[in-house]
């Protein structure tokens, strides 16, 4: 018997020998663990590793996933997210499989994640190796002796800020960031007025969801001329897995960018 993040209770007579996941950062967690033969389906939005991009059965998008091609593969277990699938999917999935869902807002709640994903994947050691290396890594952080008020930017037109309650949000908080959005929830539309009276000091322009370039600096310097404006790499921000290894190194090279502000 195991507990997901819904608090919901997961029995599984055997170790699960055909998995689907449909939750990219987890897909990910799932190769990390060592899941290789025993992972038979991902999302179009699985893109790492590539070999499984490439080779692994792709089951629908996020929100959209085809039943058809799940009950095809014959999953003993399915991998969900309560923010990234939708609430129909996943509990007419529930009505046929065992499905575990995740609920990731901290930093907490993705070290339980993966040891959660760990213990009923057998993949308990591995797991808890995973999670004391990203706790270790998180820890070594140096942000700045004062908070730099940061907006980081989703999408453009309209433009759309990380709110409070997001997971992006308690990045930017380890790495010493305040967030000029934190009292707004999910992702706020916000404007140029809003941006222009606001104390932001640094705009942080996402990868994705919407796929800002070197072209966008120059939209957002013009309303905040004294703001330092970067491109950063949105997974690294956004995806709760195994990712996480790499953020705090990626984190401390912006924050060394960021002490032109101090």
């Amino acid at each position: 018997m195991f507990v997901d993040q819904l608090h919901r209770t997961i029995t599984l007579a055997k170790a699960p020998e055909r998995i689907i996941s449909l939750v990219p950062s987890q897909t990910e967690l799932l190769y990390t663990l060592g899941l290789d033969k025993e992972v038979v389906g991902i999302t179009k939005f699985c893109i790492h590793p590539d070999s499984w991009f490439r080779t692994k059965t792709r089951v629908g998008g996020t929100k959209k996933i085809n039943a058809d091609v799940i009950r095809q593969l014959s999953p003993d277990l399915i991998i969900a997210n309560k923010e990234e699938n939708t609430a129909d999917d996943v509990k007419a999935l529930m009505e046929e499989y065992p499905v575990w869902v995740s609920n990731v807002q901290t930093l907490e709640d993705a070290c339980d994640m993966m040891t959660g994903i760990g213990a009923i994947t057998r993949r308990t050691t591995a797991a808890s190796q995973l999670v004391q290396e990203v706790r270790q890594r998180f820890a070594a952080l140096e942000p700045p002796a004062a908070p730099v008020p940061t907006a980081y930017l989703i999408w453009r037109d309209p433009w759309m800020a990380a709110g409070g309650d997001t997971f992006i949000h308690q990045m930017l908080h380890y790495c010493g960031l305040q967030n000029i959005f934190a009292d707004t929830p999910r992702y706020p539309v916000v404007d140029a007025d809003m941006l222009a009276a606001s104390p932001c000091r640094l705009v942080l322009l996402s990868s994705e969801p919407y796929p800002f370039r070197e072209k966008h600096i120059a939209e957002i310097q013009a309303m905040l001329p004294e703001a330092l404006v970067l491109l950063v790499d949105g997974e690294l921000f956004s995806w709760y897995g195994s990712r996480l290894l790499k953020a705090p190194a990626y984190f401390q090279s912006i924050l060394q960018q960021v002490e032109v502000l101090r």
